[in-house]
């Protein structure tokens, strides 16, 4: 990725840093602080713009333009909710000396698709000796595909190493794949979203979904959901930080009501529910409206999701103030919003039975 950027204004004001992937754990591409054109290029398809102001005084502002670099077509990853895929082409292995069949996971029960064109490997997150580190921003995994011609006791030529990487980071997954031990390398980015939903139930057995849109309830009437996050990696937990209720299913700033907030429960009628699995929340609350004055109520929820052996991760502060909150960046977090509703009362006291249900996730903020 290109990125050019004209600056406006003087350093001792406002300026704009560019960073080469995520905000805390890349490095400084440079800073824009004058009327200047600078052009940076990152290393993948990633890049961070932070721009700082003093609110002392306004001027033009800054200008920025992107575009993107064609990616390599001999390798491709995809990094998928359950497992990664890295692809092969077959003509490149050909060209490079070897066959389809001498690439190989560390794991040799983790076997490829051999296609007439692509050597496919569908890796899981916790399988096939996959490897997972962290940082600041992300949760990486990784694996290698080592590709070697000699089955002797002897070789002659070096082997291929196909080094692959999922970057867990924001509402995103990051992808790269580089190959070393060899004159050529290659690098690939792409993103990927997570797979979560927001589900209505009819009781705190959590057994039969609600089906309505919208979901139709009495005032005062329990609501129970069930937050499911869809990952192979059972080392992951989730943490319901905040979840508030709107009238406005596109405004969740001008009129709200807190149910809980930075892990702090504002509705007295709010609580957790036994959960099966690190990857489920479930939690419920009894129904109210907006003074009437609006049919429909949407329900916004923002989940943390934490490494569950990280001891120092949001998930295991609970409750806490917005500073402090602000300032916790010392281990990874990610955070998804979900919106789910519209949630209506009865009209003449009349039940209905719930036949579909509605889900939209948005992106982090």
């Amino acid at each position: 990725m290109t990125l050019e950027v004209c600056g406006g204004s003087r350093c001792s004001c406002d300026y704009v840093d560019v960073y080469d992937g995520t905000l805390h754990s890349s490095p400084l591409l440079g800073r824009v602080c004058s009327g200047s054109s600078h052009t940076f290029t990152s290393t993948s398809n990633m890049m961070t713009v932070r721009f700082h102001s003093d609110h002392s005084a306004t001027a033009r502002g800054f200008l920025a333009n992107y575009h993107s670099i064609p990616a390599d077509q001999n390798t491709t990853l995809l990094c998928l909710p359950e497992y990664m895929q890295a692809v092969v082409s077959r003509s490149y292995l050909s060209s490079e000396g070897y066959a389809a069949w001498d690439a190989h996971l560390p794991d040799p029960y983790c076997r490829p698709k051999i296609t007439p064109y692509y050597v496919i490997f569908n890796i899981p997150y916790n399988g096939c000796q996959t490897r997972r580190e962290a940082d600041a921003d992300t949760i990486i995994y990784s694996n290698l595909i080592t590709v070697t011609t000699s089955s002797a006791p002897i070789k002659r030529k070096r082997d291929l190493h196909l080094h692959f990487n999922c970057k867990m980071l924001q509402n995103t997954w990051i992808e790269t794949m580089y190959v070393a031990l060899d004159p050529l390398e290659l690098n690939e980015t792409q993103y990927g979203q997570y797979d979560a939903n927001l589900t209505f139930y009819n009781s705190q057995s959590f057994l039969y979904p609600a089906y309505d849109i919208p979901y139709h309830v009495s005032l005062n009437q329990k609501i129970y959901l069930q937050l499911y996050f869809h990952s192979s990696d059972s080392n992951l937990q989730l943490f319901l930080d905040t979840c508030k209720a709107s009238p406005n299913r596109n405004d969740f700033t001008t009129l709200t009501y807190d149910i809980i907030r930075n892990g702090c429960i504002q509705d007295y009628t709010y609580e957790t529910h036994y959960s099966p699995h690190r990857h489920i929340l479930r939690f419920s609350f009894r129904a109210f409206d907006f003074i009437r004055r609006y049919p429909s109520v949407y329900l916004q929820c923002k989940v943390v999701v934490c490494r569950a052996d990280d001891y120092n991760s949001r998930c295991n502060h609970g409750c806490q103030n917005v500073l402090r909150s602000m300032r916790d960046t010392s281990s990874y977090q990610e955070k998804l919003d979900l919106v789910i509703g519209p949630i209506t009362l009865q009209k003449n006291g009349i039940h209905k039975r719930n036949s579909v249900w509605e889900v939209m996730q948005q992106t982090v903020v």
